[in-house]
């Protein structure tokens, strides 16, 4: 047994069982994360990675979900009355 082991050896027995394992895994594997969202882009889904454009939407009281699934035209109005540059963002 190693000395990191043992952090994960909870019932004592100097083996480190199923469970044992995967929580020492979980907590190596989380480990090396700083939380930041680069992160979280790798490691699970998320909708849109540009987080200075999210942060414009959010600014302007818009949430990029819902922009993406409007209709082009429909976005380029709501975009406009935001006072947002329309071509300035991808969708």
């Amino acid at each position: 047994m190693f000395a990191f082991d043992r952090l994960f050896d909870f019932n004592g027995d100097g083996h480190l069982d199923l469970f044992e394992r995967a929580v020492q895994f979980q907590v190596i594997d989380r480990a090396g994360r700083d939380g930041s969202t680069e992160d979280r882009v790798n490691s699970e889904f998320v909708g849109y990675t540009d987080n200075d454009d999210v942060d414009v939407f959010a600014d302007a009281g818009l949430d990029y979900d819902e922009l993406e699934f409007m209709d082009p035209a429909k976005r380029r109005g709501v975009l406009e009355e935001a006072g947002l540059d329309p071509d300035k963002f991808d969708f």
